[in-house]
C-alpha cells in the first residue's frame, strides 16, 4: 500500500494565502511546484487538482476550496471515484501542539480539534488516513487559537515553517514507494542508510490533464 492521494488543508482567498492554517496548501504548492505539476479547478471535487504520472498509476494533489470545516466534501468524492482507501491518502495540515521547525508522520488517531480532519474522518467514516502534522505553535491561550491560526506567522517562523515543508518533500518517494518506517526515520530525524526507491519519483512523461469539469 502506497500514497496515491496528497491533500494540503487551509482556507480559499487571498485574503487567508499566508495564514498559519494554511500550511497544507503551501505543501502542495510546493510539491506542484517540484514536479512541474498544475493545479486546477474542478467543480465535482471543490478543490484544485493535479494529476502526476509516476510509475505504477498517478499521483492525486488536492487543495479543498470549500473552507477548512468542510474539507470532506472535496476530499470524500474524489477518494470514493478514483478508488483510494484512505490508508493511500495523506492529510498535511498544521499542528498547533509542536513549534515551527517539528513535523511528524503518523496513521490514524483523532483531531485534537482540528475541523478539516474532523470533516474528512467525517465523511471517510475512518480515522485511518496518514497525517502530515506541520508544527505551527501554539499561542499560548486557546481563547487566541482561532485569530492565531488565521494569521500569517512571524518572518522567522514563516522561514521555520517552509523549511519544515521542505523536508516533508523530502520523504515522497518513500511515501509513493509505501516505505512508511523509511518515511518515518528520514522526516523524524533518525539516520536511515538505505537510498530513496530508484523506481518512487516522479515519471518521466509530461504532466496528465486533469478531469474535464461536468
Amino acid at each position: 500500500m502506497a500514497i496515491r492521494l496528497i491533500v494540503g488543508l487551509g482556507n480559499p482567498g487571498r485574503e487567508h494565502e499566508r495564514d498559519r492554517h494554511n500550511v497544507g496548501f503551501w505543501f502542495v504548492e510546493l510539491l506542484a511546484a517540484r514536479e512541474r505539476a498544475s493545479l486546477r479547478a474542478e467543480a465535482k471535487y471543490h478543490g484544485l487538482v493535479g494529476r502526476l504520472p509516476i510509475p505504477g498509476g498517478d499521483l492525486w494533489l488536492l487543495m479543498p476550496q470549500t473552507y477548512m470545516n468542510l474539507s470532506g466534501r472535496s476530499v470524500g468524492p474524489l477518494a470514493r471515484f478514483f478508488k483510494i482507501a484512505p490508508e493511500e491518502m495523506l492529510v498535511v495540515h498544521d499542528e498547533l501542539d509542536f513549534p515551527p521547525g517539528m513535523t511528524k508522520l503518523k496513521l490514524g488517531g483523532g483531531v485534537a480539534g482540528h475541523n478539516g480532519l474532523r470533516d474528512i474522518q467525517a465523511n471517510l467514516g475512518t480515522q485511518g488516513f496518514w497525517r502530515l502534522r506541520v508544527g505551527i505553535g501554539h499561542p499560548g491561550d486557546r481563547n487566541v487559537v482561532a485569530g492565531y491560526v488565521l494569521s500569517p506567522p512571524s518572518l522567522a517562523d514563516r522561514e521555520t515553517i517552509e523549511a519544515t515543508l521542505e523536508r516533508g518533500l523530502d520523504v515522497v518517494p518513500w511515501l509513493l514507494a509505501g516505505d512508511f518506517n523509511g518515511a518515518m526515520q528520514k522526516l523524524h530525524g533518525v539516520e536511515r542508510k538505505a537510498a530513496p526507491p530508484p523506481d518512487a519519483g516522479r515519471d518521466t512523461r509530461p504532466p496528465a490533464e486533469t478531469p474535464a469539469k461536468d
